[in-house]
């Protein structure tokens, strides 16, 4: 039973909730498109990842004080998983966008230079996974928001 008043671990879990769920208003309101599948899904803005590692680096602060050795292993844990949110996975994404457009121009050119009885086997064909990581801001936001979700959740478990 203890883990259900585990605070930061609370904290953590619903921010990444909120991050994930966000999304969907988000790209609603900013592009027109209503995308359920952004719960479900990596990349986006907020970034649930530093949601969930601002919350939990929060409510360990908060829980155990900002001069704990737990809060400062959280908060360089914490820096490390934004730094690669927004920057080798961002990457990632970059990449596949790039070969995914490399494999449309090949399938295009291979189709134009004689006819494909297989082109329903290119058509199932799955693209690379674009939307992996986080533009900075995307970082900012997630952080923050996890941070203000720590905060907030407090109320309920002091």
């Amino acid at each position: 039973m203890e883990l259900f008043t585990n605070f930061p671990l609370w904290a953590a879990l619903s921010a990444i909730v909120f991050a994930q769920v966000i999304k969907i208003p988000i790209r609603l309101l900013a592009m027109r498109e209503f995308k359920p599948g952004l719960a479900f899904s990596t990349g986006g803005m907020p970034s649930s990842h530093s949601a969930a590692v601002a919350a939990l680096t929060t409510g360990i602060g908060i829980m155990e004080g900002t001069y704990s050795i737990m809060f400062a292993i959280s908060s360089v844990f914490s820096v490390i998983i934004m730094f690669d949110a927004s920057g080798v996975r961002r990457q990632a994404g970059e990449q596949a966008i790039v070969i995914n457009q490399l494999v449309k121009d090949f399938q295009y050119f291979v189709e134009g230079a004689k006819d494909w009885n297989r082109k329903a086997e290119y058509q199932k064909r799955k693209e690379l996974k674009e939307l992996l990581g986080h533009q900075p801001i995307e970082v900012l936001i997630g952080g923050l928001s996890g941070i203000g979700m720590a905060f907030f959740l407090y109320q309920f478990f002091s």
